[in-house]
């Protein structure tokens, strides 16, 4: 009997990620393409669409062919994609910009004027907080700096919709990327009117809003043959990768929260209605219908430990990666919790929740000459940790109740941090063995859509927890003492960090260097 299987597509910002997968989780087929992350001056972090376009193209291509050969039926198609990537289109849906990424921070100046006159209504409302990430402060930017294209641009749109356009002709985001705009009204699933007029643009410019289970029909016959389909294989429309990664992982109950560090981080879990916070640490995002995925992302996960790795054991280098950061965790692990009272503010890229604050920075507190950088690399792993935690916090002053922690991305791999994790959360730790978990999420997600399962909650099955971590009770009583200081420095340093910045912007730090290293 012929295996019935879908295809997810991972729109990521440094590459796509293609899988097949039937509904046991099986995976039939994978394939990865990357494809640069343009920065011509070190605020900008830009893609090239068709670059883009043809990586999904090409991916799904081979990976519908691996599974054709397989003989496998493939039963449609879904998406998932990074938020906040913003394109302008001209009348005649030619781009006229680059894709501007999540990680683009030209809308600075845009934002904190936004904070300082109004924004937090808006957050409120749209659930997105008010940062140089979102559409909304991007569309700002353009108003004021390049008033050319936006008068030329006929249509503000995201990476999917642009794939989807070229597929289908047709303009329709779904509920999960465009809550991730700013433009979004939470309750009413729609474009936010007031947003609107403050952006200076229109509902015609933008995309029409459906749900993340929309399926569209019709895939040009010679565009269908190039990727090896037939024209009538059903698209999901899907949602952002960053929701999806929450079903990927099974974190989809109440009270049960993905937790994960790969470059960056981000903390999320499931609720059944839309949740703001009054103090505005934390984003709500659509997923499906009746679930909605609140939490926050940190800039700094990885790339802080890539930055120790750098600048503190550069005499290492000539050594195999892999073992250079094996040998930073040994180092590291040889350090008493707390790091003889050492404590690192992760900020080296600014940082996002739960401050919103482009202009936070990097730094060592407590350090003496009884401190080595053993110390230091400990201190790094464990101020990534204490900035995870401080998410958690809002989330619990939010209203969750956290039951359970499921921990995933590249530091998941890590021993040393995964204990970190869960003496520093004081709770237990568990390990999904997941694999690209917002490509299995956009699965499942199309299956629902489908009727190829019954609720997405059966995922659930399908995912090995078997590896756990418990909080040791010696490590609680240091890190119970050290996180109240990590958090006041955290929360006390805005005005100076604001101060230096200013500082580096007048006076110039090695920007090209920066820029390089962070793509």
């Amino acid at each position: 009997m012929q295996q019935s299987v879908v295809i997810a597509i991972d729109i990521g910002t440094t590459s796509t990620k293609t899988l097949a997968y039937d509904t046991k989780g099986t995976i039939w087929a994978e394939v990865e393409q990357e494809y640069p992350l343009h920065s011509p001056v070190p605020t900008r972090k830009e893609q090239n669409p068709e670059e883009i376009y043809q990586a999904v193209n090409s991916t799904l291509a081979d990976v519908a062919k691996q599974a054709s050969d397989k003989n496998a039926r493939i039963a449609g198609i879904g998406f998932s994609s990074a938020m906040h990537s913003l394109l302008a289109l001209d009348e005649n849906d030619q781009p006229l910009t680059s894709v501007i990424t999540w990680a683009d921070q030209r809308a600075t100046e845009e934002a904190e004027s936004l904070k300082a006159s109004g924004g937090h209504d808006i957050y409120l409302r749209t659930g997105t907080p008010i940062h140089p990430m979102s559409p909304l402060t991007k569309l700002l930017w353009f108003r004021k700096n390049n008033p050319e294209i936006f008068d030329q641009a006929a249509k503000w749109i995201s990476i999917k919709e642009y794939v989807l356009f070229r597929w289908f002709q047709r303009f329709v985001v779904d509920y999960s990327i465009a809550s991730a705009t700013g433009l979004f009204h939470l309750e009413n699933l729609d474009w936010d009117e007031e947003v609107l007029k403050l952006t200076g643009i229109n509902e015609q410019q933008l995309s029409r809003p459906v749900s993340t289970t929309y399926t569209l029909e019709g895939i040009d016959e010679g565009l269908a043959e190039k990727l090896h389909l037939d024209p009538s294989t059903p698209v999901v429309i899907g949602a952002s990768d960053g929701v999806l990664a929450n079903i990927g992982v099974g974190a989809i109950d109440p009270g049960v929260v993905a937790c994960s560090i790969g470059t960056s981080g981000a903390i999320r879990t499931v609720v059944d209605k839309p949740i703001v916070d009054p103090k505005g640490r934390i984003f709500c995002y659509a997923l499906t219908e009746g679930k909605w995925v609140i939490g926050g992302p940190i800039n700094n996960g990885g790339i802080a430990f890539r930055w120790a790795r750098d600048e503190l054991f550069a005499d290492l280098k000539e050594a195999d990666e892999g073992d250079v950061y094996q040998e930073l965790t040994s180092r590291a692990e040889k350090i008493r919790p707390g790091a003889d009272g050492l404590l690192f503010l992760p900020y080296l890229t600014g940082e996002r929740a739960p401050f919103w604050d482009a202009d936070t920075k990097g730094m060592f507190f407590g350090l003496t000459l009884n401190h080595g950088r053993d110390h230091m690399v400990r201190s790094v792993l464990e101020g990534v940790i204490f900035q995870m935690y401080s998410v958690v916090i809002a989330l619990i002053e939010s209203g969750v109740e956290p039951k359970q922690f499921r921990a995933g991305g590249g530091f998941a791999r890590s021993e040393l941090w995964r204990q970190m994790m869960a003496d520093i959360f004081e709770a237990d730790i568990v390990i999904p063995e997941s694999h690209q978990s917002s490509c299995l999420g956009a699965a499942w997600l199309t299956m629902k859509a489908l009727g190829m399962i019954e609720d997405i909650t059966s995922i659930k099955s399908i995912i090995n927890t078997k590896m756990k971590h418990c909080p040791i009770d010696e490590h609680l009583k240091i890190y119970r003492d050290l996180k109240p200081i990590f958090l006041r420095l955290a929360r006390q340093m805005g005005y100076e960090f604001k101060a230096i910045s200013e500082f580096q912007r007048t006076h110039g730090h090695g920007d090209e260097k920066l820029s390089s290293r962070i793509n």
